[in-house]
């Protein structure tokens, strides 16, 4: 399918993609009333962008999105309700396929070659592409944020984030400070890949790892212990292009959200950037908890001692009250520095 070879990228990581070609069915679409009562062939080729890491390295049918799905859904639009526009068919299948979970973009073609043209021809064709309301920078309630957004980005008068600071990038890179952690799978390995996928990222300079600590969970349905660790980075993107490389790589490794502080693979979050104080519907400055959680204080001022939090003040104090809460797995953590991968 060389007319949607383009890949999609979201945040910064590039997905997959599960195709579906050839889709026929006899459909009414059209503008005169002949095409709508004696119907025609229809034709329909989707391309869903999926991450399918989860589903493959576990031959888990579960986590992968059902290519027969696909095809039921859009031959559905196909056959369906008729439109004059082809062009109304194709946003109407890409929306069906959009709905379903684990998809982020999905490029739809659609074919009508009897069309009533006055000349041979071999087809007519629309082609587009829809995202989950695009790409990197926004924030939707299929991947949340930590503060999360109330606007349903499949909403056809939704609007991204209005433009604010914190879509301002630096003149120079700044300091920022992220928290890891998960309680799903081979944990540890998980942010040992994180801490080299966050320093292969273009603006990005991975500076320090803490000691990796264990802790148990804060609130939420009964679930394994966490594995945490707090990361020191250098970046030139600005507080929201740095949250979409959060969720981009919390997509990358599986990362669920079906109850509120359930278990995941990986949660990344942004504690501290360059002491920006401020608050918008997808992000808070700092962390508006960070500074209750010891698996975030614990592993940061033994990393940092001297470090100091916007509003809080400096961690030390607080991080020693709070440092039977976590029991100490590894220090240093990792082991050998994030190798940079060209």
């Amino acid at each position: 399918m060389t007319w949607m070879s383009t890949p999609y990228l979201r945040s910064g990581v590039e997905l997959d993609r599960l195709a579906v070609e050839g889709i026929r069915v006899t459909g009414h679409h059209g503008v005169l009333d002949s095409e709508r009562e004696t119907g025609q062939l229809f034709k329909a080729d989707v391309v869903a962008h999926v991450s399918t890491r989860a589903a493959a390295l576990r031959d888990d049918l579960s986590k992968t999105v059902n290519y027969s799905d696909i095809a039921d859904r859009a031959a559905e639009v196909l056959a369906g309700d008729p439109s004059q526009l082809i062009e109304t068919v194709a946003e109407h299948v890409a929306r069906a396929v959009l709905e379903m979970d684990g998809v982020f973009c999905v490029d739809v073609r659609i074919h009508k070659p009897q069309a009533p043209l006055h000349v041979e021809f071999k087809d007519v064709s629309v082609t587009i592409r829809r995202d989950v309301r695009t790409g990197g920078l926004w924030a939707d309630r299929r991947i949340g944020s930590s503060a999360g957004m109330s606007d349903d980005p499949l909403a056809l008068d939704a609007q991204p984030p209005a433009l604010d600071r914190f879509d301002e990038r630096p003149q120079r890179p700044v300091p920022v400070l992220l928290a890891i952690g998960g309680n799903i799978g081979d944990v540890e390995q998980t942010l040992r890949q994180t801490v080299e996928e966050l320093d292969r990222f273009m603006g990005i300079e991975v500076l320090a790892t803490s000691a990796l600590v264990e802790s148990a969970p804060a609130g939420g349905p009964p679930q394994p212990d966490y594995l945490n660790a707090v990361v020191r980075i250098e970046t030139v993107k600005s507080p929201r292009e740095l949250l979409g490389v959060c969720h981009g790589l919390e997509i990358v490794h599986d990362r669920e959200r079906i109850e509120p502080h359930g278990p995941r693979t990986l949660d990344i979050d942004i504690v501290d950037y360059d002491g920006l104080v401020g608050q918008a519907e997808d992000l808070t400055l700092p962390h508006p908890r960070a500074h209750e959680r010891a698996f975030v204080m614990v592993p940061w001022a033994q990393m940092e001692p001297e470090a100091e939090l916007p509003e809080v003040g400096r961690i030390a104090e607080a991080a020693r009250a709070m440092a039977a809460s976590v029991t100490l797995v590894a220090d240093p953590w990792p082991a050998q520095p994030p190798v940079a991968i060209a």
